[in-house]
């Protein structure tokens, strides 16, 4: 996968997939004029370990889903508004048909704790990215996640799910760059 930010890529390719959010001017937040007596909106919480896994997992599920049904709606509607606005099930179902074609069943993601190749880093202060992997064999599943705070909770904003060999099969090795 490029360096290039997840956000700062608009470019959709099939593989790895790569699903991004652009932030609308209507979906950003206003802030309270100066002198009014109106509480600042509240920051968002900085996921724990274990928010961040089901974060992670429940985005793998939600994309299993969609690749087994060939719907794309739950996958978009649960989303950051950004997110729904630039991509919708049809453009969904073309983003990931490269994945799709692996045959790879994400929801063996749920038998193993994500692998973090970086700790998770803000891009903005109300959106994260979160890096890494799922040591399964013989197909790994790397990850690059964007998350939104947005209406009190943690919403998908980018995502890039790839299947790759794991050249190392020891304990801890990391995945083979495409």
């Amino acid at each position: 996968m490029s360096q290039t930010s997840l956000i700062a890529r608009m470019a959709l390719a099939a593989t790895p997939v790569l699903a991004l959010a652009a932030t609308p001017a209507s979906a950003q937040q206003a802030q309270p004029a100066a002198g009014t007596n109106v509480p600042p909106v509240a920051a968002a919480p900085v996921p724990g370990e274990m928010e961040l896994a089901q974060l992670i997992w429940s985005t793998m599920v939600a994309i299993e889903h969609a690749n087994a049904s060939g719907n794309y709606t739950v996958l978009r509607d649960t989303a950051a508004t950004g997110f729904q606005i630039n991509n919708d099930p049809a453009k969904l179902a073309q983003i990931f048909a490269g994945l799709r074609s692996t045959r790879i069943d994400l929801s063996t993601t749920l038998v193993t704790a994500p692998r973090y190749t970086a700790p998770p880093r803000q891009l903005r202060p109300d959106v994260f990215q979160v890096q890494g992997y799922f040591p399964l064999r013989p197909r790994t599943v790397v990850f690059d996640l964007a998350f939104q705070w947005q209406n009190g909770r943690w919403r998908l904003f980018g995502v890039s799910v790839e299947p790759r060999v794991m050249l190392d099969q020891a304990e801890g090795a990391k995945p083979a760059a495409k």
